[in-house]
């Protein structure tokens, strides 16, 4: 039984340590992923979107095993239509792609960015609401800091080119499916009178992941931002509140 039992225990041992090894060495698969849901606020940097009513979301997205990544995200909008003067602009279609790596213990994050608002006609304005920005964001530990720079007018802005977003946030993991997000950033919006299109946002998001591709998120929601400027059908979209959500994922 000895001579027997010993052998067999190390060669499960060596199996084992053989599997973990292979696991950890795995190249990385391509997936392809689908989420849709709501949220009470669809808010974005802070800036309410939706003139703080509820709004409808959904995306889908590639992530190849060499880093690459594709995607698409839309939103039910009405900052748009809102605006004096413009009738047409109802929804907004992200589209993105970029790359993911790590060098050390440092993840970045590193890609382009299109908004895309459908038939807008902000171009009443002398300019269309359609805005094209690069980023990058390196993640380490918990912590991420990203950087957004527009290399088109932001936004609807006329002359806003090379505006900026700052922000840092990170992720903690409380246990039982809860993860806990706080974030702070800052949108510089270039040459606008007296600089009041910019402001500094924060958050605070509690997530809970209830199972099957199903999370539930509850966000505290605030800015700093000029309430003239961001007031639109006598809504103030800057103000703080509470916005929560739900989506699947799959």
């Amino acid at each position: 039984m000895k001579k027997i039992f010993v052998p067999s225990l190390m060669a499960l041992a060596l199996a084992s340590v053989s599997g973990l090894v292979q696991a950890q060495t795995a190249a990385p698969e391509s997936s392809l992923s689908f989420n849709v849901g709501a949220v009470s606020d669809y808010r974005y940097r802070g800036i309410s979107q939706s003139r703080l009513k509820p709004a409808l979301q959904g995306g889908v997205d590639y992530a190849d095993k060499s880093g690459f990544y594709v995607g698409a995200w839309g939103s039910t909008i009405k900052w748009i239509k809102d605006t004096p003067g413009v009738t047409a602009g109802s929804t907004e279609v992200d589209l993105y792609g970029g790359y993911k790596g790590a060098v050390g213990d440092v993840a970045y994050d590193v890609g382009f960015l299109r908004y895309q608002y459908s038939g807008n006609n902000y171009a009443n304005y002398g300019v269309n609401a359609n805005t094209n920005e690069v980023y990058g964001a390196a993640t380490f530990g918990v912590v991420t800091a990203k950087y957004s720079h527009a290399i088109s007018n932001l936004f609807g802005n006329i002359d806003s080119k090379n505006s900026y977003y700052l922000d840092l946030s990170a992720a903690f993991d409380l246990g039982n499916g809860f993860s806990l997000t706080p974030h702070v950033g800052y949108q510089k919006i270039k040459n606008v009178t007296d600089d009041a299109g910019s402001y500094t946002d924060y958050s605070l998001t509690l997530t809970k992941d209830l199972g099957n591709g199903l999370s539930a998120t509850a966000a505290v929601v605030g800015t700093d931002a000029d309430r003239t400027f961001y007031t639109l059908k006598d809504k103030f979209n800057g103000k703080s509140g509470l916005v929560v959500g739900l989506k699947y994922a799959f």
